[in-house]
């Protein structure tokens, strides 16, 4: 009972914040303008694209700043944004960009000035480094002349166009002292992508408005509205009843709820995402120290692989998943890009074998005690492990049930041990205060970046700062073939040596992919008139890796009354739920405030 009465309170302030969020945004209906608000199940972790890496926050980046290259939206190979062109020195090293004649929102050029500014403020502030960091540890010097931007590396680096960083106005961002706690909330935002961020309150929405100088010309839509809800059964709610047009990220109860709801279009399509265990197999810190109290038994990969061997990944897509998602029998690219998508076969492939897992531990000296569980060989602790998921998130809930009833199977103990969001990121990248946790993250068309967040220099400092580890992974064979992949110009066989890096932490175990999710997205085909998928024809909406599909994305104008077309006022409706969270929590409830998005929420 007190689960469920949990569950109700928490809908109900997930609805009263979004329908704040509503009513601020109903203050200004703009009549007549074409309108699109966008659902979304998390918060913004910022408005500074050097630290955020959520994303929600890196979607909105990429449809308010420019970057070098864009994802072309057919092929999903480097296609010319900012850089309208670019030459590379015989050798590899040097790279010379030519920045396009565009402008920032405010009317000022942009400049290759820019770029080379934000370059360099990430190799240099080690705070600016938070969001993507090892984009530019291979960058020996940046600089900048007229329109030409000149990057010099280390060593050849083939992904070269695919770097991930929104290039910023030096004009606005040079006057900023403290990056690490900058908000990036200044409102109109100076932009160079095609919208403006205008209007921002936290946790509620982000207000975007087409930028009529985009070089591209503007978009379709007047505005783009990004509604907040803590939780997706709220949001499902709000597409239902026109309060809001799209919604992404969708877990698979809740997509398979809309199935058949008038002027609803479902969009179930192969996802860009790979959901894992991480494994603390004994954190460390960039100077090797250790860090955390993991479990000394995971640090055996023997007890790695036989975890492994013990989980019924079909079963957990079946269950746990609805059937929409794709057992990961490979590591963490997922089977959207064929090009690097590695799959185990012959014998290193692990499969569901429970004799073979108990075999293993039986082997290794892990004994059972009379209470069925395993010991240490030195029989002093029981392989009682934690696993730590993000509170209120229901298919981790089930996900936690069988892999707990999976682990009993072979004498292991599984407790679940649920957190926020902020406690989760740090517990498991920073602290290494956990054994085991469900964790993913959004690939891009080029796997180097994923790959990054298993590299040794991801772990955090002795401070406890910097990171963005995925792993606590620090490994000298996958660091050398990273250095290698850098280096190799030609595709085939740069993909083989990713492919070996993949195998490397499928064998390894730092990491246990367990499913690929399918990209679930909904929106109102009432009011959003066509979308253009990216890649285009069989691709993703929000999910995907450009800001293509809101660019060209177009919708009926809003009514007069300021209501969406087929829409209604939401006031009704959130005033019952208030009533209702204080009749079944009291005050007390609202103290909670809003939890917010999964860690697989990640960019």
């Amino acid at each position: 009972m007190r689960k469920w009465l949990g569950r109700l309170v928490a809908l109900g302030v997930a609805l009263v914040i979004a329908g704040q969020g509503q009513a601020a945004l109903a203050q200004d209906p703009g009549a007549g303008k074409k309108i699109v608000r966008m659902g979304a199940t998390q918060s913004v972790d910022s408005m500074n694209p050097f630290l955020a890496v959520r994303l929600i926050s890196t979607a909105v980046h990429r449809w308010t700043y420019g970057f070098l290259t864009v994802p072309d939206s057919k092929t999903l190979r480097p296609s010319p944004d900012l850089a309208e062109s670019w030459t590379t020195s015989p050798d590899g090293l040097t790279w010379t960009f030519k920045i396009r004649q565009a402008k920032w929102s405010d009317g000022k050029p942009v400049t290759a000035d820019d770029a080379a500014w934000t370059f360099n403020k990430i190799m240099t502030d080690e705070a600016a480094k938070t969001a993507n960091g090892p984009a530019v540890e291979n960058f020996a010097s940046v600089s900048a002349s007229g329109q030409d931007l000149t990057i010099k590396l280390k060593a050849p680096q083939a992904s070269m166009l695919d770097n991930p960083i929104p290039i910023l106005p030096k004009h606005v961002w040079e006057k900023v002292t403290d990056i690490a706690n900058a908000t990036g909330d200044t409102y109109p935002s100076v932009s160079s992508g095609p919208y403006i961020a205008t209007e921002h309150k936290k946790d509620q929405y982000i207000k975007l408005t087409a930028n009529p100088g985009y070089w591209r010309g503007k978009p379709k839509l007047d505005e783009l509205q990004v509604i907040f809800y803590d939780n997706p059964a709220a949001a499902i709610v709000g597409l239902e009843k026109g309060d809001i047009d799209l919604i992404g990220r969708l877990f698979p109860p809740d997509f398979q709820a809309l199935t058949g709801k008038p002027n609803i279009e479902q969009w179930n399509k192969q996802g860009r995402r790979a959901a894992y265990l991480q494994i603390n197999h004994g954190a460390t810190t960039t100077d090797n120290k250790p860090v955390g109290d993991g479990h000394p038994a995971l640090k055996d990969p023997k007890v790695r692989t036989a975890l492994h061997y013990a989980i019924d990944k079909q079963k957990l897509v079946a269950d746990v998943q609805g059937g929409l998602a794709k057992p990961a029998d490979g590591s963490i690219v997922p089977p959207m890009y064929t090009d690097f998508f590695w799959e185990a076969s012959g014998d290193d492939k692990i499969t569901f074998d429970v004799a073979k897992a108990n075999q293993i531990l039986e082997e290794a000296g892990y004994k059972k005690g009379a209470d069925g569980v395993r010991t240490m060989p030195d029989g002093k602790r029981k392989l009682e492990f934690r696993f730590s998921i993000h509170t209120d998130t229901p298919v981790e809930d089930k996900l936690a049930e069988y892999l707990t009833g999976f682990l009993k199977e072979i004498g292991i103990t599984l407790t679940t041990n649920r957190l926020d969001s902020s406690k989760f990121t740090e517990e498991t990248g920073v602290t290494g205060l956990f054994d085991i946790a469900i964790s993913g993250w959004s690939v891009n068309p080029d796997p180097e970046e994923v790959m990054a967040t298993h590299l040794c220099s991801r772990r955090p400092d002795a401070n406890g700062e910097g990171g963005g580890t995925e792993s606590f992974y620090c490994n000298p064979e996958f660091e050398k073939l990273y250095q290698d992949q850098l280096k190799e110009l030609d595709r085939p066989k740069r993909t083989e040596i990713l492919k070996q890096m993949q195998k490397k932490l499928y064998t390894d175990a730092p990491v246990i992919a367990i499913y690929y999710p399918n990209d679930l997205e909904a929106y109102r085909k009432d009011r959003i008139t066509s979308i253009t998928s990216i890649p285009e024809g069989n691709g993703l909406i929000y999910g995907g890796s450009g800001y293509w599909p809101f660019f060209t994305m177009d919708a009926k104008a809003t009514a007069a009354s300021g209501g969406s077309t087929g829409g209604g006022s939401n006031t009704g409706l959130i005033a019952g739920i208030a009533a209702a969270v204080v009749v079944v929590g009291g005050a007390a409830i609202f103290l909670a405030r809003r939890r917010k998005g999964a860690a697989d929420e990640r960019e």
